[in-house]
């Protein structure tokens, strides 16, 4: 060990990305934090990446968040003279305002990478995606002699990136996975047009590497191909790695029994662990299954609380979400889990865009019998109609009748 940092920064490098399952990454963050503290910039820089959040580090980890924190130890990193500490700098927006020598930095971080350090393989990758190599080679559009020039050196240096980002997904850098998707799918602004053929082809080498979102769109691929006990397993993989809406999925094809023998108790467990995250598919499918006591004890109040958070949420910045309406409307109908209110039932209810008899049957009641609303015996009437032959509409529908001027009256 230690043949491109120190001992306990090469340690900590394979335990939270190599073999980023192993379970040693808590112990190998405490190491990085007392390696750092001891002035090893490497261990630093390191560290700082362990704090930005998903996007730079295995969420299963547990690693706390912290960006001012990430950028204060940042500063330490360029500070005590780590090249990768720099480029790492550059690439968040956090370098300092000195003057660093960034060339001889990409140099020393350009060595290990081609000795097979994944970590700095993923480091260049970003590099090039990001294009900071502008500034690093202080270069600008008026450094060429004419803007196609300018335009083929972008080309050529941006697309390095996905040699780099596939050498360090076969070190072992699953994130690496998640920066070619995206190069695959968006390209690199004018430099680099998307390649969805390529991205199509990664999901399954992104999934079987171990990159959790890359599991996740892999299953969601099978199982839109039919595949849906293969796609079960990579959905529980991509959970397990932490991935944001993996376990709904996963709970989802539980709770409906699909590709998997219905189990609607685990169902529900997957989507309590969801819920931390705000996730609007998670809170209807649990707050469907405490309405009607599926996998879970009745509970009308928590079902209410689930469905109404998914239905605020899903409707803000003029998005339109409508799911659990009918189970809103009948709450505030009823008054199941929350005050009896018939003005909101209607709101609700009016909202649905899809035909089911209870819906129709209350908006009815509530317009012939002008609860919540006037009254309006004509229009409850033809709710109440197209409510068809159940017992509640049949039995409201008996208390009117047209009088001799044709105009619905109750009897």
């Amino acid at each position: 060990m230690g043949n491109f940092f120190s001992d306990p920064v090469e340690q900590a490098l394979e335990d939270i990305y190599y073999k980023e399952r192993s379970g040693r990454g808590r112990a190998s963050f405490e190491l990085l934090v007392k390696t750092a503290a001891a002035g090893d910039g490497d261990a630093c820089c390191v560290l700082s990446q362990c704090l930005r959040g998903p996007q730079h580090v295995w969420s299963g980890h547990g690693f706390p968040e912290d960006l001012q924190l990430a950028a204060r130890i940042l500063r330490l990193a360029v500070e005590h003279g780590s090249g990768a500490g720099m480029l790492a700098a550059l690439c968040c927006g956090e370098l300092p305002e000195q003057a660093l020598d960034l060339q001889a930095a990409l140099d020393s971080v350009k060595e290990k990478a081609e000795g097979g350090d994944a970590f700095c393989q993923f480091m260049l990758g970003e590099i090039y995606l990001r294009q900071d190599f502008l500034r690093i080679e202080q270069k600008n559009s008026d450094s060429f002699p004419s803007p196609e020039a300018y335009g083929a050196y972008l080309t050529e240096q941006t697309a390095q990136c996905e040699d780099w980002f596939h050498k360090a997904l076969s070190g072992g850098m699953s994130l690496a996975a998640e920066r070619l998707r995206l190069f695959y799918t968006q390209g690199a602004g004018d430099a680099v047009p998307p390649q969805p053929e390529k991205a199509a082809e990664l999901w399954k080498t992104g999934a079987e590497k171990g990159c959790p979102s890359l599991q996740l769109g892999y299953a969601q691929e099978l199982e839109q191909a039919g595949a849906k006990t293969e796609a079960l397993q990579w959905y529980q993989q991509s959970a397990e790695g932490g991935q944001p809406g993996a376990w709904y999925e996963l709970g989802r094809m539980y709770f409906d029994g699909t590709g998997v023998d219905k189990d609607e108790a685990f169902a529900c467990q997957c989507f309590e662990k969801e819920l931390p995250r705000g996730h609007i598919g998670s809170h209807n499918l649990l707050g469907k299954a405490c309405f009607y006591g599926r996998g879970v004890p009745q509970d009308y109040e928590r079902a209410f609380q689930l469905l109404r958070f998914a239905y605020l949420e899903g409707n803000k910045g003029g998005s339109r979400n409508n799911w659990g309406v009918y189970y809103l409307g009948k709450c505030c109908f009823e008054g199941w889990g929350t005050r009896r209110d018939y003005e909101q039932a209607r709101v609700f209810l009016e909202q649905m865009d899809w035909e089911y008899w209870d819906a129709n049957y209350m908006l009815g009641t509530m317009y012939a019998r002008g609860l919540g609303v006037p009254q309006d015996i004509k229009r409850g009437v033809e709710y109440l109609q197209k409510a068809g032959d159940h017992p509640e509409p049949l039995e409201e529908l008996l208390k009117y009748k047209k009088n001799l001027f044709g105009k619905w009256v109750r009897r």
